[in-house]
């Protein structure tokens, strides 16, 4: 296992780790507008996770690569399917059409 191999797989294991922590120390009630707020960023991520997936040369750095881009996927649905979610909050409710007596 060479040098980069290493930092590159630290800096995975260490991205996880703050994640986790990050996301665990967000109260509930405002995780919905944060989540559908950083929809961009989450792009972003995706977008550079492809790059660096493109630019690997061996199996291993392939293999990260399509794990980081799987990961970013899923992150950038989520958003969208949270933001969905918050907006179908905002929707007034329509009563229900009642046959018209004659």
């Amino acid at each position: 296992m060479n040098n980069e191999l290493l930092n590159e797989l630290t800096f995975f294991v260490l991205a996880i780790f703050v994640g986790i922590e990050v996301i665990s120390k967000v109260p509930t009630i405002l995780h919905t507008p944060l989540m559908s707020g950083t929809n961009a960023i989450h792009g972003i991520i995706l977008v550079g996770a492809i790059v660096i997936a493109a630019g690997a040369s061996s199996p291993v750095n392939i293999a990260i690569g399509l794990v980081a881009v799987i990961l970013a996927t899923t992150n950038v649905v989520g958003g969208f399917v949270v933001t969905d979610r918050m907006l179908e909050m905002f929707k007034g409710r329509h009563a229900p059409k009642t046959p018209e007596s004659k």
